[in-house]
């Protein structure tokens, strides 16, 4: 099932990074679900991608008014506060609300997708990727939060990768996905007096535009990859992901899941949702088949999540110390 058809009717939603991928899946499930939505990123016709990907975000809206859904292009470079500061401005004018605020800028970013040891990374792109994938989340995030507080409501949802404290690929991919996490943990706290919720959020196993091109498959055949990679079988379209934020947002009891890391599979086993095709994906309970993966790239694995898991366990103990230590306040 999909969220209630009316469930965001009357709410007014910016998707940033609308063109592809989860972003593109995120808005074409916030519209299903009845809210506006403002559809941002920099692909627009005439002026594509820098990605080299042809997707753009009329395309995005085009999609959205060919299910009936209500949609609008705005190009914005999330980097220019200038931009993004006209883009809440206009929403304003237009509707008078912000109700939520998802930011999936840069989550293809060639840059990001390298992999590599950090002893051997090629350091001359790092502030382009900064600037692309973290500065640009600060500065959405903080108009979004300018936007929502005085009516003490509001949903902001980072899109991050993978339901874990690492992340794999590069030192600068690592520092952007965790970051995110991080960051929508720190908004949550801070807009808590304020009754608006951040949270982070991941797809599982997703079949992106470019993923699909390079299994050499489409959305209608795209089962034909399994034959390369088992685990795609368990994949997801970027709308289901889309149909679980929906539901999160038109949860009434949201700020009980503010801050925290949420997965796609997550919210699909709480709300109910499925995939446009009946299916509910669970990338958190999939098997996993590593007869495909490399020695080397299985120890990092076991090393990493090891670590992760004593790391987490001694901040656990170290909070809850803290905690203790606090005198009481009303929460």
């Amino acid at each position: 099932m999909s969220t209630e058809k009316n469930a965001l009717t009357g709410r007014v939603a910016i998707v940033a990074g609308a063109t592809r991928g989860a972003g593109r899946g995120i808005a074409r499930g916030l519209a299903e679900a009845g809210a506006i939505v403002y559809c941002t990123g920099r692909s627009v016709k005439g002026q594509p991608s820098a990605y080299q990907r042809p997707e753009t975000i009329d395309e995005t809206v085009e999609m959205i008014a060919a299910e009936r859904g209500t949609a609008v292009p705005v190009r914005v470079d999330h980097t220019v506060e200038s931009e993004v500061e006209a883009l809440f401005e206009r929403v304003m004018r237009e509707h008078g609300r912000v109700d939520l605020v998802v930011d999936s800028v840069a989550g293809e970013d060639p840059v990001m997708g390298q992999w590599g040891n950090f002893w051997e990374v090629d350091v001359t792109r790092a502030d382009a990727v900064f600037r692309q994938g973290l500065i640009s989340h600060v500065l959405t995030a903080k108009h979004a939060a300018k936007a929502m507080m005085p009516a003490r409501r509001g949903l902001i949802v980072e899109v991050t990768e993978n339901d874990v404290l690492g992340g794999g690929g590069n030192p600068f991919s690592q520092v952007v996905k965790i970051g995110l996490k991080t960051m929508a943990l720190n908004m949550a706290t801070e807009l808590r007096p304020h009754d608006v919720a951040a949270v982070a959020v991941t797809p599982g196993y997703l079949r992106s535009e470019s993923m699909l091109e390079g299994y050499g498959v489409t959305e209608a055949t795209w089962r034909e990859a399994g034959k390369q990679d088992p685990n795609f079988l368990e994949s997801e379209s970027p709308l289901y992901l889309g149909r679980g934020v929906s539901a999160l947002a038109a949860d009434p009891n949201l700020l009980d899941h503010s801050g925290q890391l949420l997965s796609s599979w997550g919210l699909a086993r709480h709300y109910g949702v499925t995939d446009y095709d009946g299916r509910r994906p669970d990338w958190g309970a999939h098997a996993i088949d590593w007869s495909g993966m490399p020695p080397s790239l299985l120890e990092y694995f076991q090393i990493g999540w090891r670590m992760q898991r004593k790391w987490l366990a001694t901040l656990s103990e170290r909070t809850e110390r803290y905690i203790e230590k606090l005198p009481a306040v009303n929460a």
